[in-house]
């Protein structure tokens, strides 16, 4: 890369927000293409207009690399290999996988889980009202914090009990720009091991379970499957990096931007039937995550005058792009009523987040059930007094104390 005087930071999240960084404004007019140093001292190119992430994703010019082995060590013996989750798969094999997924997040499937999650939602709600002090709670603790992660366990098979085990891993890779390799390398032994050993638990427990393990376990032995063992134990592994932390900090940041914004709130309230835009425009407006999305460059190319080279590290950014003025009129406005809405959240081309219409249901049914439950929500302190956990890249309120 170039030399490092033309080497910026990457920009930071202003303090008690969730994103993105204003900064990237500047950047998406100035330098669309922009050299970084990540957090843990590596450089990449940093993308932040809507066009060049978008493209960025579906490029096949650009993959994502193996957590195990980016950055690679020169002079050092490699460590001994990881499973590649769905996101890191790449070609005949990834294809293979992901039609074997897909259908478990189809409409049949997700038609199937909606009451589940509705039922969840209201037990919640159930439990906030009932250990209330005078109508007040803080919803992060009693509804963002355990929904995601009782849906994910529902829906996985993951079991409940045994969350000190694998959620901490989770956590730590979740922030794994800034770790070191042998810290990355820790959790994800550690997320494999426990995964291979839940597999072998399903394994004992035969065939009849309705949870997503099961049934890919049943798939992997239909004859001519191209699913294996190994990708079902990737599979739990990758569902645990992705449907949890992030959905928790996105549904805590959703909520705040709803009860901060009470004329969108009352509009969706009184139209709940707008919900499905809604989620989308949320989806748009609140960085789904501030991790770091790092693919690979595997040839040289030319982007806005920049040269990448094979080898580089690429870095699209879909807080940025979900706020580009030439893809979205108005971005920094929120706007439940936004239609069309092609955000980026997701990414984009054949590693689009596979668990996407998950957690849109997941989100919408959060939302949903709060407001039938409670319509007069409110924040019970003043916005910006809500503490913030900042203690990883996925910033979210601490704690949310609401009034009904």
């Amino acid at each position: 890369m170039s030399d490092l005087e033309t080497v910026i930071q990457v920009p930071a999240v202003a303090p008690g927000t969730a994103g993105p960084p204003c900064a990237y404004a500047r950047l998406r007019a100035e330098q669309p293409v922009a050299e970084a140093q990540l957090p843990n001292g590596e450089s990449a190119w940093l993308l932040s207009r809507y066009e060049d992430a978008r493209a960025a994703f579906a490029d096949p010019r650009l993959e994502r690399p193996l957590l195990s082995a980016w950055p690679p060590q020169e002079g050092q013996d490699a460590p001994p290999p990881c499973l590649p989750t769905f996101l890191e798969m790449t070609g005949a094999h990834h294809e293979r996988v992901r039609r074997a997924v897909l259908p478990l997040f189809g409409r049949g499937r997700l038609e199937f889980m909606a009451p589940r999650i509705r039922a969840t939602a209201h037990e919640l709600i159930d439990a906030m009202v009932a250990g209330a002090r005078d109508g007040t709670a803080d919803l992060v603790a009693a509804y963002v914090e355990p929904l995601p992660l009782r849906v994910l366990c529902e829906t996985v098979g993951l079991p409940h009990e045994d969350r000190d085990v694998y959620l901490p891993h989770t956590l730590a890779l979740l922030g794994a720009a800034g770790l070191t390799m042998e810290e990355v390398l820790a959790s994800l032994y550690a997320l494999q091991d426990y995964a291979s050993e839940l597999v072998s638990r399903k394994e004992r427990d035969g065939e009849g379970g309705a949870d997503y393990v099961h049934l890919l376990l049943a798939e992997s032995r239909r004859p001519g499957s191209g699913l294996t063992r190994d990708d079902v134990v990737s599979f739990i592994v990758t569902m645990l990096m992705a449907g949890y932390k992030t959905n928790m900090q996105h549904t805590g940041n959703a909520f705040l931007a709803l009860l901060t914004h009470p004329g969108q709130l009352r509009l969706l309230r009184d139209e709940p039937a707008g919900i499905g835009t809604a989620v989308e425009e949320l989806l748009r407006y609140v960085p789904l995550m501030n991790a770091i999305n790092i693919l690979v460059a595997t040839e040289d190319f030319t982007l806005h005058g920049q040269h990448i080279r094979a080898g580089d590290a690429v870095v699209p950014v879909p807080a940025s792009a979900n706020r580009d003025p030439a893809a979205f009129a108005d971005p920094d406005r929120l706007d439940l009523t936004r239609s069309p809405n092609a955000h980026v959240a997701f990414g984009h081309g054949p590693h689009a987040c596979t668990g996407g219409h998950l957690t849109r249901l997941q989100l919408a049914t959060a939302i949903e059930v709060l407001l039938e439950r409670l319509p007069g929500i409110e924040l019970a302190v003043p916005a910006d007094s809500v503490p913030w956990d900042e203690s990883t890249p996925l910033r979210a309120p601490a704690r949310l104390p609401v009034r009904w």
